[in-house]
């Protein structure tokens, strides 16, 4: 398979009658390709693949299971959002290797993060070397795996969220405001969920909802250890909703796996996401979708990661705007 063939199986979506729309942008500005089933109002949640290169497997998983729902017409209140391939510069490299690079310097600081070879096809991270799903502000660098210099998988990046692609995730996830998430990765068919610092109830609420996906595909249910900085971390920590990583395909698998491996992923996966917005239905009472950012306004306090208060940022923002249009009005 070659990157456009995979970003035409998602475009195909379009013949279906659904609608492709863009989530974001990647780091060389690339689309992230995006649809929507159901209704805007009510209850939505998302799902979200391909935040690793050689995972794309994940991003024709949710491409079938978007058709069915869809030409089933099987969402009967509230809707799914489905990102089909969060890191598409990522997905590109492996599939087609160099040739669409744009830059040799670039080319050349990835081969020799690559070993010296050009052969991509277990590659991770994005462009810039960084593995997207580590980039989260959710307590970020403190895994068990993450290293701290650009590499093929497990860098962290330079400070959180770094990555355009992790900005535009995060972007559009405060945008449709999700009461649920789940994230599709490869491979060892477990489900991840829970994170370091949730209370007991939304932990059980979590573990209740996990059950229910756990039976459905067979896979156990774990809670999360010694990982952080993921895309599930961050929804867990700044939004407190539910939110779920699946990692499909057996482990005897090699990496990537590929699509004569679709079929048997997508029957235990199939009727995941309407499961799952059927529990978020269920569980909305128990969901507060506020982001942290939101929660510290209404207390009177400031929020920034970085420890500057959120006036300061604007007053030094407002100074570089000043400053950048008189200069050029000296021009």
């Amino acid at each position: 398979m070659t990157y456009q063939e995979l970003i035409n199986q998602i475009l195909q979506l379009q013949d279906d009658g659904l609608e492709i729309f863009n989530a974001g942008k990647s780091v060389l500005g690339k689309n992230i390709l995006a649809t929507h089933v159901g209704d805007y109002s009510g209850v939505q949640i998302l799902i979200q693949g391909g935040i690793h290169a050689r995972e794309y497997i994940t991003s024709l998983l949710l491409v079938e299971q978007a058709r069915n729902l869809f030409l089933n017409n099987s969402i009967k209140s509230g809707g799914i959002y489905f990102i089909f391939l969060t890191n598409p510069d990522g997905a590109e490299l492996v599939l087609d290797g160099l040739n669409n690079i744009p830059c040799d310097i670039t080319k050349q600081y990835l081969t020799i993060a690559n070993n010296s070879s050009t052969d991509f096809s277990l590659f991770k991270a994005n462009i810039n070397l960084v593995d997207l799903n580590t980039n989260f502000d959710a307590n970020w660098g403190e895994g068990a795996q993450n290293v701290r210099c650009p590499s093929t998988e497990d860098f962290i990046g330079f400070y959180p969220e770094s990555e355009r692609e992790v900005k535009s995730l995060i972007d559009f996830t405060l945008r449709v405001k999700p009461l649920l998430t789940i994230s599709y990765h490869t491979k060892g068919e477990v489900i991840y969920y829970g994170f370091t610092g949730q209370n007991e109830q939304s932990v059980a609420r979590d573990l209740a909802i996990g059950e229910s996906f756990s039976e459905l595909t067979g896979y156990p249910l774990i809670f999360t250890e010694n990982s952080t900085g993921g895309y599930k971390d961050w929804c867990i920590q700044k939004l407190t909703i539910p939110s779920y990583t699946f990692e499909v395909g057996n482990e005897n698998l090699p990496h990537p796996i590929t699509i004569e491996n679709l079929p048997e992923i997508y029957m235990k996966n199939k009727d995941i996401p309407l499961v799952a917005l059927n529990k978020a239905i269920e569980y909305q009472k128990e969901i507060d979708f506020i982001p942290i950012l939101e929660q510290n306004i209404v207390k009177g306090e400031s929020y920034e990661p970085h420890g500057r208060s959120i006036s300061s940022r604007l007053c030094s923002l407002l100074k570089r705007r000043s400053a950048y249009r008189s200069s050029n009005s000296k021009k």
